[in-house]
């Protein structure tokens, strides 16, 4: 009776035209909370288990039972007509004082009418579409909750399910829908399975292209064109990076020469770019494998953290050897020291994820296995990036007018026009080098001719790397054309 009376109320108010967002929210939150007072009044002591469930127009409920003498190995699947939980409830009991536990499953026919899908708020202008029931998921009078393991709810499609949408498992925050610490497990046309590691009230909303911005969204025939641009220029990148990694190891270098930071910065973005681009290619197999999809995420995260960190030790070499030629040896063997610098490019990283961790222990395993975007935890990538980035961009015009003025007062004999286009090529690679082309990456937003530079460019670090340091360098270049010639005399004797 009570259930029903509420509902007939919220379902009064929810359809009054002066009801506005405010309001909705409130009455959706005194539903929440009346609910969960009511069902946990139907939770009685056991010493083995007990089972008790309901079914009414508007809300269906079942709530399971253990006790300290419970037989089970594990609870069975609570279910209601469109959504199911699986959840260790003899875990949690077996971490309570009285040994005993119990959850409340409930799933609401209407709530969505109260909690609209619009209160989702995402980073691009989308229509939110409610695909499953709102269910809610409780531990009454149990006095330890916290759970020994995800949480996974399979959550029915009430509507069809648009090929062009993204799907998001939601939980409700007070006034508003957030992703933090759920995700999809899996999905088909049907259903979905959402893994949580915390209980809530859940739901299940789909986000489609709104309709104002469908003249400036790609159509899904360029997604793919733009999904093939980028495999395709980061495994050109790859090979770069490689054929740079090689040269470093096998050419011989002048003494005066560092290419420490060149070698780690190539290898730390080469296996970043491989570990991300392989993870993508096997997503379907390694999403549902949560530990796995977090750890992939957090070595990512390092591995394109330490590259940038390598990116700003390169600027400084490069400014400091541009700047006073004639120290650079000695404050290289006194200060910069290829150990000093191992420890400063990699230590850096991971000081930053360990401190992520830290923080935000669940931060890590989006659906595309990369750091979740909820509660600003992005930013653990980005404020590193966005404060390298500003240094080297500071230090990158450093070098252009230090380096400028000292060839204009050079009375060189070669030709003007040479040396500027020498030059110019040389300032265009080495942009992209120390990563300052990654500042595109802040203007993409709705601009396909952009999203392609920015793809392009910073695939082809390692393209750069070589042209510049290998390519360009005049005894690299005599030591490629002496190792053909070996190939080749070989090659005629055989």
């Amino acid at each position: 009776m009570a259930f029903n009376a509420s509902e007939k109320i919220l379902a009064t108010s929810s359809s009054s035209s002066s009801a506005n967002t405010t309001e909705l929210i409130s009455y959706g939150n005194r539903m929440l909370k009346a609910s969960e007072k009511l069902i946990s009044t139907l939770v009685k002591p056991t010493d083995t288990n007990d089972s008790v469930s309901f079914t009414l127009a508007a809300v269906e409920g079942h709530v399971f039972m253990v006790g300290p003498n419970v037989t089970l190995n594990k609870i069975p699947q609570l279910d209601t007509t469109n959504s199911s939980v699986d959840i260790d409830l003899i875990g949690i009991a077996k971490n309570n004082i009285e040994r005993s536990a119990s959850v409340a499953f409930m799933s609401y026919n209407t709530m969505e009418n109260l909690l609209k899908p619009n209160l989702f708020n995402t980073p691009n202008d989308t229509d939110k579409t409610m695909m499953s029931t709102v269910i809610s998921a409780t531990l009454p009078k149990t006095t330890n909750t916290e759970l020994t393991k995800p949480v996974n709810f399979t959550l029915k499609h009430i509507r069809e399910l648009d090929p062009n949408g993204s799907l998001s498992c939601v939980y409700w925050n007070v006034s508003e829908w957030v992703v933090d610490g759920c995700s999809v497990l899996k999905t088909n046309s049907s259903f979905t399975v959402c893994s949580c590691v915390h209980l809530s009230t859940f739901a299940l909303i789909m986000q489609t292209p709104s309709n104002q911005l469908s003249s400036i969204t790609l159509p899904p025939e360029s997604d793919s064109l733009l999904d093939w641009l980028n495999l395709v220029c980061v495994i050109v990148g790859l090979v770069f990076f490689s054929l740079a990694l090689l040269s470093f190891a096998l050419c011989q270098w002048s003494p005066g020469v560092n290419n420490v930071a060149r070698v780690n910065l190539c290898m730390s973005l080469l296996l970043a770019h491989l570990l991300f681009l392989l993870t993508q290619q096997f997503l379907s197999l390694i999403r549902p494998q949560q530990v796995l999809c977090a750890v992939i995420s957090g070595v990512v995260h390092f591995l394109f953290l330490s590259g940038f960190v390598w990116m700003f030790i390169e600027a400084v070499l490069l400014y400091i050897c541009v700047t006073n030629l004639s120290r650079i040896s000695s404050e290289k063997r006194e200060v910069l020291s290829s150990g000093f610098l191992c420890v400063i490019g990699y230590a850096v990283a991971l000081v930053v994820v360990g401190v992520s961790v830290g923080l935000v222990p669940d931060g890590y395993g989006s659906e595309h296995c990369w750091i979740k975007r909820d509660k600003s935890f992005i930013w653990s990538f980005l404020g590193p990036v966005t404060v390298i980035l500003a240094l080297n961009m500071i230090l990158f015009i450093s070098i252009i007018i230090s380096l400028s003025s000292t060839l204009y007062n050079l009375n060189a004999e070669v030709s003007q026009m040479k040396q500027t286009k020498t030059m110019a090529f040389k300032t265009l690679a080495q942009f992209v080098v120390l990563g300052c082309s990654w500042i595109l990456g802040f203007f993409t937003n709705g601009s396909m001719e952009l999203e392609i530079i920015f793809l392009i460019l910073n695939s082809q670090q390692g393209t750069f790397i070589f042209l510049i340091y290998c390519v360009l360098n005049n005894e690299v270049r005599q030591q490629y054309r002496n190792c053909f010639r070996c190939l080749c005399c070989g090659l005629q004797q055989h």
